[in-house]
């Protein structure tokens, strides 16, 4: 039997219930530039990275060929590549109150990044990290391809996000059980003076397990977004949980919200940014993405704690801009205040004779060739 029913807001009507009623968009009277800045902040990292890369091949290529090609200064900078040595080394320098001679740099590194994970979110990883540009582009890649993008599910995605922390844990357990004479010993050692050597031989003389490891995780990088990054990143990890006391978070302004979702499908994180006021994540990467396709006026901003209204109740939709303009944080800004730390602290590190490790060219020259028969 079939029977008519009243369209939803007559419904709604007959029954005292108040229809939904749709926002008004106030628009936005600029475009947004977010991704195009931060593009920009990739591209330079990955140049400067690729950069290192050369010198540093070059460099060690003069010890293997025992002097027979030109010889280029190590670039320190290469010790970005070892967390791991960064994390003794500040663990050192917290005991000792010295800091060490070998891979000095790698602490400044560490200092660095924590600190800018500490004043922009977890901006480390969105803007910083020629790994986790690389896995943002292989995701889009493997969109482009299959026109979407895997999804691990919630009964999966859960401990699966797990594992990046039980690393991040074992790794900090190893190093603070350690002596501060263990660590210095650790440090000045054959091994830990040529761990930087150590990595590249990895890379060239990689054997077929490490071909098929690699080879995973670049398929599940293009398949699934962020994979690397969002499992199994200790770095990451550590960076997540300093993210948590940055004064900064992405905001949500309820009255400006239109309610499209369009932030939350475009979260490389899989955060419900549309029904939450801020986002205290350690999974927000302070990447922005969610603000770049937002189209209401202010709607979301990267900002401190907003500003209250002067009113509580009925604030016009064209004002709501006054909620922002004492905290929101211009992707101009989060640019300059990222560059502002990173040259800032390696400029410091430099002037006090921290930056490079001074290690003789001799022993060099002994023990580069040889790095393959240092055990740890």
């Amino acid at each position: 039997m079939l029977t008519l029913s009243a369209p939803p807001s007559e419904a709604a009507a007959t029954h005292n219930v108040p229809a939904k009623q749709k926002k008004l968009l106030v628009r936005r009277s600029s475009p947004d530039r977010s991704q195009e800045i931060r593009r920009c902040v990739q591209i330079a990292l990955l140049l400067l990275n690729a950069y290192i890369g050369i010198r540093f091949v070059l460099w060690v290529r003069y010890f293997e060929s025992q002097g027979n090609s030109p010889y280029i200064e190590r670039p320190a900078g290469v010790d970005g590549w070892l967390p791991i040595a960064g994390l003794m080394n500040l663990r050192y320098y917290l005991v000792t109150h010295h800091i060490p001679a070998i891979h000095p740099s790698a602490m400044v590194l560490v200092c660095v990044f924590v600190l800018c994970s500490l004043l922009v979110k977890k901006s480390f990883c969105s803007w910083l990290c020629p790994v986790g540009t690389a896995s943002e582009y292989l995701w889009k890649l493997g969109r482009k391809l299959f026109r979407r993008s895997f999804t691990v599910p919630l009964w999966l995605d859960l401990p699966l996000r797990s594992v990046k922390y039980f690393l991040l844990a074992f790794f900090l357990i190893v190093i603070f059980a350690m002596t501060a004479k263990e660590l210095g010993d650790f440090l000045v050692s054959p091994f830990g003076i040529v761990a930087d050597v150590k990595m590249l031989d990895f890379f060239r003389n990689i054997g077929a397990l490490g071909i098929v490891v690699l080879a995973a995780l670049f398929v599940l990088s293009v398949l699934i977004q962020n994979f690397w990054c969002r499992f199994l990143c200790p770095y990451g990890a550590l960076m997540g949980i300093v993210s948590v006391l940055s004064p900064v978070k992405i905001r949500r302004d309820a009255q400006a919200c239109i309610d499209c979702g369009r932030c939350n499908k475009a979260c490389p994180s899989h955060l419900p940014v549309d029904r939450l006021v801020q986002i205290p994540s350690v999974e927000c990467t302070g990447c922005m993405e969610c603000i770049a396709v937002c189209p209401a006026e202010n709607a979301l901003q990267l900002s401190l704690a907003t500003r209250r209204p002067r009113t509580s109740e009925g604030l016009p939709a064209e004002a709501v801009a006054a909620r922002w303009w004492q905290s929101a944080l211009k992707p101009q800004v989060v640019a300059a205040l990222l560059a502002l730390v990173f040259f800032g602290l390696i400029g410091a590190a430099r002037a006090s004779g921290h930056w490079q490790t001074n290690i003789p060219r001799e022993i060099y020259m002994q023990l580069v060739p040889n790095a393959d028969n240092f055990d740890h």
